[in-house]
């Protein structure tokens, strides 16, 4: 809060001071926090309690905490490029780009635009990867 000291009249800065002197004899009076917490909690402890059955407020340092941050995932290496526009790549994660849906749309394959040495094409939700292929007779 900032007063413009300037612009107060000889009562209003009176005034003011007034108030200022309360409040620092108010604030002169007043134990710190840490020895009113540490004298609350010895209390607490010689009635056979813990502070924390008693308050619900979260102590200051769990208080000012902030809550923890989620991992970004690592940014997924390109498996598929566009020949016409290098710029155009795609990890094979998520929805299909445009430009590689309207090529898939014309007839060509979604294998035709791996990047050679470097990928493998994604598997489908209907392949055979991870399932039984081959069963025992008998």
């Amino acid at each position: 809060m900032k007063i413009d000291v300037d612009a107060l009249t000889l009562r209003e800065l009176d005034a003011l001071l007034a108030a200022a002197e309360r409040r620092k004899t108010v604030l002169a009076r007043r134990r710190p926090a840490a020895v009113v917490r540490t004298a609350l909690i010895a209390y607490a402890e010689s009635q056979g309690y813990a502070i924390d059955e008693l308050i619900d407020v979260a102590s200051p340092a769990t208080a000012t905490r902030r809550p923890a941050k989620k991992q970004k995932r690592a940014k997924a290496t390109a498996k598929y490029r566009d020949p016409q526009n290098r710029r155009n790549t795609w990890s094979g994660r998520g929805r299909m780009p445009r430009w590689l849906a309207e090529k898939t749309k014309r007839g060509q394959s979604a294998a035709d635009f791996l990047i050679p040495g470097l990928a493998r094409p994604t598997a489908k939700k209907s392949s055979p990867i991870g399932q039984r292929t081959v069963y025992k007779q008998g």
